[in-house]
């Protein structure tokens, strides 16, 4: 027995040892919501979560939702609170607050890896100083360039506004963007690494309720009759997104149809005052007027699908874009979009199945566009086209999707601080 027992012993001393494996570490990251645009920052921090990932979402009143409390393994913390409009003063006052905030929460904060969505309200400080703030403090920094040069498209693009930029996306250890046209500028005008950016898709709004309520019923409550061909605007009112162009298309077509109808709903942008002021008179001065609903205000998350479910198509006029999150929000009520040839939005219309396409800045080609779909089976079997569109869309933006991409990005640049 003693043999025997010894020649156990000795081949299990030879034999290889086997550690137990490693644990995966749990990744902790911090989203950066520049306190706005609820519905990115609510998809994507579900989506994060439900991947395993502990979320701290930095964000506002705007940003906060019920589910940002109930969610475990999320931590939502309202730093800048109010976003309201209010006097110099107290709006000064805000924003030093939330800097204060936002700093001392940089330095004690446990997730290894900040991903800023947007940038807070002083974008050259958030660019440069704040950039190189997180990054002493061994934070890595994901940054997600939902729009690669705004000041392009906004037509006040400056060599400062290119020169904060590029520092920007120098100090960022990994770039998210929505389409390849997207990753092409970065590389090309601001020298960005290909290994740095990640293309991922432009995830569907999940925060907008979409209840019971029939396209019917929805009309009938915003006193438009079952039959009228109802056109859609919707979201921001800023002088890129060419609603003048959509005004004047409507009013070539009102008078041949006295069954159209154009929906404008949304509010203007600082600085977009004169555009409004002049689009409400073109509307005011011509004959089709009494066709036109206004709701120039914002649109609650709550009565989103009222106008997406009241209407039978959206346009998007825009002068120039990249992406935009509203062609998303249509396809996940089913609702067909007519939208200008700009930027990649025709990467995600499929002609005749989800939709139209149309000359930018184009009015008489943009009134072609609307009746060619008020004439086209996608319209006449709209009832049953819907679903199809959902499913279109989910297949390819859903927010699970966006998570599982941005999870492994995550991943890559936790491994690469750990070799």
């Amino acid at each position: 027995m003693r043999f025997a027992s010894a020649g156990i012993l000795n081949k299990d001393i030879g034999a290889p040892q086997h550690a137990p494996p490693t644990p995966p570490v749990e990744i902790q990251v911090a989203l950066l919501t520049g306190g706005f645009d609820r519905p990115y920052a609510f998809g994507l921090a579900m989506a994060l979560v439900s991947k395993g990932l502990c979320v701290d979402v930095i964000g506002s009143d705007e940003v906060d939702s019920p589910e940002m409390h109930a969610t475990p393994k999320l931590h939502f913390l309202n730093l800048q609170g109010s976003q309201r409009q209010a006097g110099l003063a107290t709006k000064i006052s805000r924003v030093l607050i939330f800097y204060a905030r936002l700093i001392r929460y940089a330095a004690i904060a446990k997730p290894q890896i900040f991903h800023i969505l947007w940038n807070n309200k002083i974008q050259l400080f958030d660019r440069t100083l704040l950039m190189l703030y997180y990054r002493l403090l061994g934070k890595k920094i994901a940054f997600t360039a939902h729009n690669v040069n705004a000041g392009r498209r906004d037509a006040n693009d400056s060599a400062l506004n290119r020169t904060s930029l590029r520092i920007q996306y120098r100090l960022a250890d990994h770039i998210f963007v929505h389409t390849e046209k997207m990753k092409g500028e970065l590389l090309d005008e601001f020298g960005v690494r290909k290994e740095a950016v990640t293309v991922i898709p432009f995830g569907i709004n999940n925060a907008a309720p979409n209840t019971e309520l029939t396209p019917a019923e929805a009309k009938r409550r915003l006193g438009i009759g079952s039959g009228e061909r109802t056109i859609l605007f919707f979201g921001a009112i800023r002088p890129y997104k060419g609603l003048e162009h959509l005004v004047a298309a409507f009013q070539r077509i009102a008078p041949r149809h006295d069954g159209y109808r154009l929906i404008v709903a949304g509010e203007s942008k600082k600085g977009a005052e004169d555009y409004l002021h002049d689009i409400q008179e073109a509307i005011d001065s011509d004959p089709s007027r009494a066709q036109v609903i206004q709701r120039i205000e914002f649109i609650p998350d709550s009565e989103t699908e009222l106008y997406f479910k009241a209407a039978d198509v959206l346009v998007l006029p825009y002068t120039q874009v990249f992406q935009s999150g509203v062609l998303f929000l249509a396809y996940s009520f089913g609702l067909p979009v007519i939208a200008a040839d700009v930027g990649s939005l025709s990467e995600d219309m499929i002609e005749g199945r989800t939709g139209f396409l149309c000359r930018s800045c184009d009015p008489r080609d943009l009134a072609r566009a609307i009746e060619t779909y008020f004439a086209s089976d996608l319209f006449k079997r709209l009832n049953s086209r819907r679903q199809w569109i959902r499913d279109y869309a989910n297949a390819r933006h859903s927010w699970d999707v966006v998570g599982d991409m941005t999870r492994k990005a995550y991943a890559q640049l936790l491994a690469e601080d750990r070799s």
